[in-house]
């Protein structure tokens, strides 16, 4: 009797831990308050082969990784996966960015945001900056609860999450969407942070086509290029960056990382690049590149260094 007792309380013990350690998902807005929404049969896509792609993102969402209490150091980020605002390579530069993070003791929220749909959103070139403030929003607000400093939280994004957190980082207070709930009375404005081999500009022939054909149409006006192209964004009031970048960058070119450094001083904004010769396009963490994975290494010396 005695021996099942103490089965049962190390099962229920176990399975209330394993609770614990499991990651959080919050929807980003109340049901039925989704900015720019328009009903349709449109669904979420997941696929699977060597990486996790979601697809046509209908209801976005924050994933919540926190290290150990006694390990955290008050840091957060929200990560941006990439996908050319067509797909979210989401475990590949999301969720693995995420548990990565943990290991220094720093918070890590995976965004799974909307992506430009014509058949889902009104002004669908708004909607991945919609849901970015507001992640933002969400994660100040629930600082306290996470063990978070409301002054620490920074933002990393690849490739066209690259791009998006860019786009944050110079549009964090422009007015996108009405005002839903007390989360939106917060700041949108990221204390830091760190772009990943990320789309830069819509104005220079070393752009990402792809990425501004999801996010801006076919038939982009230069008035919307030249809002989107963030290097023309910046002011002295852009958080300090951190860039990362290949010079064989086939997908995005190096150049995308070289405009915004270039912006980023001419305003005074604190700014640090590491540009490595080889590594490609969308290397993540670069796990088998004895070279470039020293990359993560001096993120975390940079996010030391922030005041």
């Amino acid at each position: 009797m005695k021996t099942r007792f103490k089965n049962s309380f190390i099962i229920i013990f176990l399975t209330f831990y394993a609770m614990q350690a499991q990651d959080t998902i919050m929807p980003l807005w109340p049901k039925n308050k989704i900015p720019n929404r328009i009903e349709s049969d449109e669904k979420e896509v997941k696929n699977y082969t060597n990486i996790l792609r979601i697809g046509k993102v209908q209801e976005p969402t924050i994933e919540v990784y926190l290290p150990a209490k006694s390990n955290a150091n008050g840091q957060a980020m929200l990560i941006f996966p990439g996908g050319g605002y067509g797909i979210l390579a989401y475990d590949w530069e999301g969720t693995d960015i995420a548990k990565f993070l943990n290991g220094k003791g720093i918070a890590g929220i995976v965004v799974k945001y909307r992506l430009p749909s014509d058949v889902s959103q009104k002004e669908k070139h708004n909607v991945p900056l919609i849901d970015a403030q507001r992640a933002m929003r969400m994660v100040r607000s629930q600082a306290k609860d996470w063990n978070i400093l409301e002054n620490k939280i920074g933002i990393i994004g690849f490739s066209a999450g690259g791009h998006l957190a860019a786009t944050l980082g110079t549009h964090f207070d422009e007015k996108v969407y009405e005002r839903v709930d007390g989360m939106d009375d917060k700041s949108a404005r990221p204390d830091f942070m760190a772009l990943g081999y990320p789309v830069i500009t819509f104005t220079q022939t070393t752009k990402h086509s792809g990425s501004e054909k999801n996010l801006l149409g076919e038939t982009a006006n230069s008035d919307l290029e030249k809002h989107f192209s963030n290097e023309l964004q910046v002011t002295a009031d852009t958080p300090p960056t951190f860039l990362v970048h290949a010079t064989d960058d086939a997908g995005v070119p190096v150049e995308n990382s070289l405009l915004f450094f270039q912006a980023l001083k001419d305003k005074g904004v604190s700014a640090t690049m590491h540009i490595y010769p080889k590594g490609g396009h969308g290397f993540s963490l670069a796990l088998q590149d004895k070279h470039l994975r020293g990359w993560t290494e001096r993120l975390f010396e940079w996010m030391e260094s922030l005041e």
